[in-house]
């Protein structure tokens, strides 16, 4: 009997230090995200039901009004509007290119098994965008887009008596611009991406499957795509939240940032906007509230619908 309550009482101990370990390991990263992430979210919600304008001390409470003024909002939801379309050309047309350019890098050699030559300094040469700060990004592409002789698109234009395109002057074609340039930064990370979830595909299946007299469409879409579905659908999330966060890219390379005539605006913007231009502080926060739930929304919706078997191998 004293063995067995010794024995208990050594078990009992051992979970107890076990418990005060796990706890005191998790304490400081929980705390940091209480304060650095829930807090600020709680703060934006209640910002968001006062006029504060960011100067008094005591704001004062208004409700949903800021809510019901988003309602008729035209600029608003014309930012909206161009997120919706940045949500969904964004996704697919870099997971597009970069499961194109993955495959190349890996299956496209002179078997289905091998690569093509100078695959590693590709992988660098793609990657090289994502070392870039946005800002710089930016900056580069307003010059490659200028509309005069120094512009590197339209000076063959010119120089061809045809007439400059106004890549971020034309309202018609300034969002498709700045699409591109989303499109240019982000596909090299997941070209590298993809690459690594491409090598890790056993080689005897891409020889079985070759043998069997599979051509380089169906391998794609029968063994590699099935393979690499699940970092396919973390790429789509996370392409997306980008898609609705975008900000400094509008910010920087457009007319009257977000122009001309609101033809590229963004909820980011405007955000930014009515907050540190019309001190407005109350009414950027229900549009950041707004934002918020546009993203768990998206997210929630992405991981669902893209919800399949895993495929093991």
């Amino acid at each position: 009997m004293a063995d067995r309550t010794r024995r208990s009482l050594t078990a009992n101990r051992a979970a107890f230090t076990r418990a005060r370990f796990i706890i005191g390991f998790l304490a400081a990263p929980v705390l940091l995200y209480l304060i650095y992430v829930i807090s600020p979210y709680a703060q934006a919600f209640s910002i968001a039901m006062t006029d504060w304008r960011g100067v008094s001390a005591a704001p004062g409470f208004v409700g949903l009004a800021n809510f019901q003024r988003l309602l008729g909002d035209g600029v608003f939801w014309t930012a909206v509007r161009h997120n919706g379309l940045l949500l969904v050309l964004m996704p697919i047309g870099t997971l597009v290119i970069a499961l194109f350019f993955a495959f190349l890098l890996n299956a496209g050699g002179s078997t289905a098994a091998s690569g093509v030559f100078g695959a590693r300094f590709y992988r660098v040469v793609f990657f090289f965008p994502q070392v870039l700060a946005v800002a710089i990004v930016a900056v580069l592409f307003q010059q490659v887009f200028r509309p005069d002789e120094s512009g590197m698109l339209n000076a063959p234009l010119i120089a061809l008596g045809l007439e400059p395109v106004g890549f971020l002057s034309d309202p018609g074609v300034a969002l498709w611009s700045i699409l591109g340039v989303l499109i240019w930064q982000a596909v090299g990370f997941y070209v590298v991406l993809f690459s690594a979830g491409m090598a890790s595909i056993p080689r005897e299946l891409y020889e079985a499957a070759e043998i069997d007299g599979a051509g380089r469409g169906r391998l794609f879409f029968r063994v590699t795509l099935p393979l690499l579905w699940d970092t396919v659908q973390v790429g789509w999330i996370y392409l997306g939240i980008a898609a609705l966060d975008v900000f400094a890219i509008v910010w920087v390379m457009t007319a009257e940032h977000g122009g001309p005539d609101h033809a590229t605006t963004v909820m980011a913007a405007e955000i930014y906007r009515n907050a540190f231009q019309y001190f407005k502080f109350g009414y950027a926060s229900a549009m950041g509230v707004v934002l918020f739930f546009f993203t768990v929304a998206f997210a929630a919706v992405a991981l669902r619908l893209s919800r399949r078997e895993r495929v093991e191998f």
